[in-house]
């Protein structure tokens, strides 16, 4: 996989790694581009943009403070918060590359299916209602700023920390989310490569910047409903003109049985434990990733949290499973395909007049977008609220951080074209550690805050820079040599032994029940 590209579970495909990417659209596609002046399709694409912006103007009138603009000021429904957390979780990766792995590897695709509804169920039920509960009782707006406030004697580390990590990766991934988009407009609309970066990423950044988290979360739930459509319309129609699901089954034995076997391979091997661990792991950092918790901290009131919860797994498997349906039709009708990660759109071309095909494409820029807005939010309140409100006076540090919330996104949004436009390949190969990065930095330490009284926060300030740290390493250092295995798989491992590790010995230095921290109350 190149460095555009974010690593997340591989898949071992005839004796070579497949890297799940993350969000963007790989930078070898070539195809015969959509034609640029068709009408259908521009209007389709032009009333998308027109509905996202209205969508920030109608956002910003709610954004008086900090928690209106960086937290929908705690009023989200839980449907949106449902929605805008799979859009952000899922991103291009859904669309293009979980239907490409289903086109290499067939059902073996399912276990990712698995891990991602895991993943999501395990986030709602172990995280959702104890942090949004928690968050308002600190009334704390990010995530730094809760483990922060949680564990006061390390605030400054904690925070430091925290903020280093979510700059450097968050920051990374904006740069590659904006080349994806210029990429998606290259690709299925025939337009100019940098033309696609600043159109795509400066609609994004506007509704973002000025509408703040509620433009977000609202403008991700109609991303999530347009991506769901797509997910669901192009294998149902693709399977109709198979000619239904028993010439679907035929038409992928005849290719390959293996593509109908979750289990083994062709040949009858087994597949390995690495591939089921990673699949399995792919949901993880649904646990850890800040901009998904924030979705938390966001909901209106505790008690919808099942609802939202409900939704939000009925969609991701609903989501995951049209991806891979998509990949299994795709590779029945398209067996010749030379990139895997371009068989939706060659389905959509294929079997949709124009103007449904203006609406998959809008779906696939919508899971672009959804998580560029999501990025910018989370490092814009990095910025602001997690650094800016640490060293400025106390009132006038509130009064002002939505208004500066506002300019900094805007900058930041900027700065990430520029940067996919002109960057070099350092700033990309960050991105092969984002995803895992951050879950691996924050799901350990966050499911101890919530879980354990018995955390510590210099078990905190340990266990984030052992999972981030372990989730680099692995990367570089034995990824390779434990044949693909993914990075989550330790890291996690790695944070939550050393969180629990470190918070006993910080422990034991105080006999008695007296908390290290001087905390009253740590943990829940």
């Amino acid at each position: 996989m190149d460095a555009h590209s974010t690593a997340r579970a591989p898949v071992r495909v005839k004796g070579r790694i497949l890297r799940y990417p993350s969000g963007t659209i790989p930078l070898s596609v070539e195809q015969t581009p959509m034609p640029a002046g068709n009408a259908a399709i521009l209007a389709v694409l032009g009333a998308y943009f027109g509905l996202m912006l209205a969508i920030g103007a109608w956002a910003r009138r709610s954004h008086d403070s900090a928690a209106g603009y960086f937290l929908a000021g705690r009023k989200l429904p839980y449907w949106v918060a449902a929605f805008s957390m799979n859009a952000t979780g899922e991103s291009a990766w859904l669309i293009l590359g979980l239907s490409g792995v289903a086109y290499l590897t067939g059902l073996q695709a399912l276990w990712v299916v698995a891990g991602e509804a895991l993943g999501v169920a395990g986030a709602w039920l172990l995280v959702a209602r104890r942090l949004n509960a928690a968050s308002r009782d600190s009334d704390t707006i990010t995530v730094p700023d809760f483990l922060a406030e949680r564990f006061r004697r390390q605030a400054v580390a904690i925070r430091g920390l925290a903020v280093a990590i979510i700059l450097a990766m968050a920051c990374a991934y904006i740069a590659a989310q904006m080349l994806a988009t210029g990429k998606a407009f290259s690709v299925f609309l025939g337009w100019e490569y940098a033309t696609g970066v600043w159109v795509g990423g400066l609609v994004t950044v506007a509704y973002t910047a000025f509408g703040g988290f509620k433009a977000v979360a609202y403008t991700d739930a109609v991303q999530a409903m347009l991506m769901l459509f797509a997910l669901l319309a192009v294998p149902l129609v693709g399977v109709s003109a198979i000619g239904g699901l028993d010439a679907l089954r035929a038409g992928l034995a005849g290719a390959d049985p293996a593509l109908l076997l979750p289990w083994s391979t062709g040949d009858g091997t087994l597949v390995t434990l690495v591939v089921i661990a990673s699949g399995l792991a792919v949901g993880l950092p649904f646990l850890g990733v800040p901009q998904l918790l924030v979705r938390f901290m966001a909901i209106r009131d505790s008690a919808e949290v099942p609802r939202a919860a409900t939704v939000s797994i009925v969609v991701v498997l609903l989501f995951d499973l049209g991806a891979v349906g998509t990949g299994l039709v795709g590779r029945v009708l398209f067996p010749g395909l030379d990139d895997a990660e371009t068989v939706m759109p060659e389905l959509a071309r294929a079997l949709f007049p124009p103007l449904v095909t203006g609406v998959l494409v809008v779906a696939v820029l919508s899971a672009v977008m959804s998580t560029v807005s999501s990025l910018l939010n989370l490092a814009s309140s990095a910025i602001v609220h997690d650094f800016y409100r640490q060293l400025a006076p106390a009132r006038e540090a509130s009064r002002r951080e939505a208004a500066i919330g506002a300019w900094v996104t805007l900058a930041l949004g900027v700065a990430g074209c520029l940067v996919a436009l002109f960057g070099g390949g350092v700033i990309f190969s960050l991105v092969l550690f984002a995803w895992s990065g951050l879950g691996a930095a924050f799901g350990p330490v966050v499911l101890c805050v919530l879980h354990w009284r018995g955390t510590t926060g210099r078990g905190v300030v340990a266990g984030m820079a052992a999972g981030f740290a372990t989730s680099i390493g692995w990367v570089l250092l034995a990824k390779e040599a434990s044949h693909g295995l993914y990075e989550m798989v330790p890291a996690f491992i790695a944070g939550l032994l050393v969180t629990v590790v470190v918070s006993r010995l910080d422990r034991s230095q105080y006999p008695g029940g007296k908390h290290a921290d001087g905390n009253p109350e740590p943990g829940l």
